[in-house]
């Protein structure tokens, strides 16, 4: 474990503060102004149902609050991977309950973004310890511009932060499981960690893997398309060739979909590179249509192929 004295004893302080505040201060750390973005996503979700997928052994899957949710509950208390969307609340703690009576105890943040953290302070309140990448906390705790949002993120209230960091990877037991955190190398952004249930061989991705459609790059907070590729080939060395994987975004999948998002990847990072190389400006680049074999089967998310093409062109 990567975990200084220096950084521990911050971490620490950094709890104390979080302890010490007032109902009304806390109060007042939830009434930050949240963009028109959040907002929207808040009133979207609020009333969206969740979803419960059991996976191996005692691991499950919530779905339907923002990013996908892993839960591993048992008698030291639910260990959970992303918060989703803070207005899930009630929906998502109905669902844990509906899996055991166990505490919160641990929460895991796969990266910055507000649809995997936006619910991370009451899940702290509850009485998660959060747990991320150093580069999370950091994220978090400034505000954050995303340009092609046209969106700036407040900074999070001292009670959605993570207190214990890592910053290559960390190892915990709970409930009788090993779970193998590791950070990558700039992907979708440059906070992102893959979790492995090392017992049970189930592997959550983050969003360095969204499974089916094209991948959301932010080229803002670090994001490149070729870190994604290098993700998904570390992803693919992960566990065994049965390994579960849940990715940030869509169905629970296995390595032979991430592998076909591999190729995918690949395949058209180098047709727009060899366009770029030609001299082709990013418009010329997307009237040569340089996706269009894959549309059909990845082209119906959130990212449309002219946005995808914009981010690899970027990254080459």
């Amino acid at each position: 474990m990567n975990f200084t004295r220096r950084r521990f004893l911050s971490a620490t302080a950094s709890t104390a503060a979080a302890a010490c505040l007032s109902p009304r201060s806390l109060f007042a750390a939830q009434e930050v102004q949240q963009p028109e973005l959040v907002l929207k996503a808040r009133e979207s979700v609020a009333n969206a149902k969740i979803t419960t997928q059991k996976l191996r052994g005692n691991i499950s899957v919530l779905m339907g609050s923002g990013g996908n949710i892993a839960v591993l509950p048992g008698p030291q208390g639910k260990l959970l991977v992303d918060s989703g969307i803070s207005s899930s609340q009630a929906h998502i703690q109905e669902a844990l309950a509906a899996i055991s009576a166990d505490p919160i105890q641990h929460l895991i943040n796969t990266h910055w973004h507000y649809d995997h953290t936006d619910g991370n302070l009451w899940m702290h309140t509850a009485g998660a310890t959060i747990i991320a990448h150093e580069k999370t906390r950091q994220r978090l705790n400034s505000p954050q511009t995303i340009p092609l949002f046209n969106t700036t993120f407040p900074a999070e209230p001292a009670g959605a932060l993570p207190t214990l960091i890592f910053t290559d990877e960390h190892m915990l037991t709970t409930n009788g499981i090993t779970i193998h955190l590791q950070h990558y190398d700039p992907a979708h952004t440059d906070t992102d960690i893959a979790v492995h249930f090392t017992d049970e061989d189930v592997l959550h991705t983050g969003d360095t893997w969204f499974n089916g459609v094209y991948p959301f790059i932010d080229y803002s907070t670090g994001g490149h398309i070729d870190g994604m590729i290098r993700a998904t080939k570390r992803s693919l060395a992960i566990g065994t060739t049965s390994t579960i994987v849940i990715p940030g975004h869509g169905p629970v999948g296995n390595k032979q979909q991430l592998s076909e998002s591999l190729d995918m990847l690949t395949a058209i990072r180098e047709k727009i590179a060899d366009l770029k190389k030609q001299g082709k400006t990013v418009e010329e680049t997307l009237t040569a249509k340089p996706t269009a074999a894959f549309d059909d089967k990845w082209g119906k998310g959130f990212t449309k192929p002219e946005m995808f093409t914009r981010f690899v062109y970027q990254g080459v």
